[in-house]
């Protein structure tokens, strides 16, 4: 089987350099240049170094060459670029069945990345062949071939569990689900926490605070997943729990990184800047904070971010005592 992978950041380059040990694959690059220096060099030196592509990944920054003869394609751009990526495989390709990669939370439309995909999608068309692929994943990890297990997610549970069948590996194990809202909340909003997990870190909040954050910080996931028509039990699996464990302890989270940072006082662009990569938590937060206000949830965690990253003159250690002073409540999810 042949596979397109479009987007050559880390996330991508690893999922090329993973399904390569099983299929054919062709990334594809957005940059001519990038395109250009990973095939010389064998590595994409910006992204991902650590580890070399093997030889038989071809490399293109041409759109229709990386999707010529492919059985399925998975988008593996950032969500700022999903839209547009759907767009142009819908014209160059309109029945070719894709997966999307993406985490996060569109703050501008305050739109889950299905719901970018229905509005890119012709309506002149039959409806996309289409599903998440998410779960507790770091990149180097998957590139290492470190044992892993993901979530592929569609409407139709039949079609998700054919493509685990095509694309299950013993070290990269997926399993099948139909609830493609709860798997998409649990992946943007686990990022949101995890900002706050790494402001707790760096100010030295201890171990049972991180343990109190991720509790507590799964609850507000269930609360705003089942507000959007998510299910529960969704978020008690690998889209959830397990994606919210990973980034909230593990040294690789980009957005534990930027909370760490955040607690010494950085502003968010020097942050941003020093980072490199796209951290999804921080338009997230934006978003998930608009929408817990539009749907009348209550979301304390995903507020305090939403102080520390938008609210520059405010000192870390304010928000979190203003967050522990919380009046006492009696636990429900």
């Amino acid at each position: 089987m042949q596979l397109a992978v479009l987007g050559a950041g880390a996330w991508g380059t690893a999922l090329a350099i993973a399904m390569a040990r099983r299929h054919r694959v062709r990334l594809w690059c957005r940059d001519p240049a990038q395109a250009q220096q990973i095939t010389h060099e064998r590595c994409n030196r910006r992204y991902l170094p650590e580890v070399p592509l093997p030889e038989d990944v071809a490399v293109t920054a041409d759109f229709p060459e990386a999707l010529a003869g492919a059985d399925l394609a998975l988008i593996v751009t950032p969500l700022a670029g999903l839209g547009a990526t759907v767009a142009a495989l819908a014209r160059e390709r309109p029945n070719l069945p894709f997966l999307w990669a993406c985490k996060g939370i569109d703050p501008e439309r305050l739109a889950l990345p299905h719901r970018i995909v229905t509005e890119a999608w012709p309506e002149t068309l039959l409806p996309p062949r289409a599903g998440v692929l998410t779960g507790p994943s770091f990149a180097l990890e998957v590139a290492r071939n470190l044992p892993t297990a993901l979530v592929l997610a569609a409407a139709d549970a039949h079609w998700a569990k054919h493509w685990v069948e095509q694309l299950h590996q013993p070290r990269l194990r997926l399993y099948a689900h139909d609830d493609v809202v709860g798997a998409e909340v649990g992946g943007a909003l686990k990022n949101v926490i995890a900002i706050a997990a790494g402001v707790a870190d760096g100010l030295g909040c201890g171990l049972n605070a991180r343990a109190a954050l991720i509790t507590r910080g799964l609850a507000e996931i269930a609360r705003l997943a089942r507000a959007l028509g998510g299910r529960d039990e969704t978020l008690m699996g690998l889209a959830g729990m397990g994606d919210l464990i990973l980034t909230t302890t593990g040294q690789l989270s980009r957005n534990r990184r930027v909370g760490l940072m955040r607690a010494t006082g950085k502003p968010l662009a020097e942050i941003l800047t020093e980072l490199g990569h796209v951290a999804e938590g921080v338009p997230t937060t934006r978003a998930a904070v608009a929408l817990a206000r539009r749907h009348g949830i209550e979301m304390p965690i995903a507020e305090a971010v939403h102080r520390l990253l938008f609210e520059p003159d405010l000192a870390a250690e304010a928000v979190v005592e203003a967050l522990l002073a919380r009046d006492p409540k009696f636990e429900r999810p």
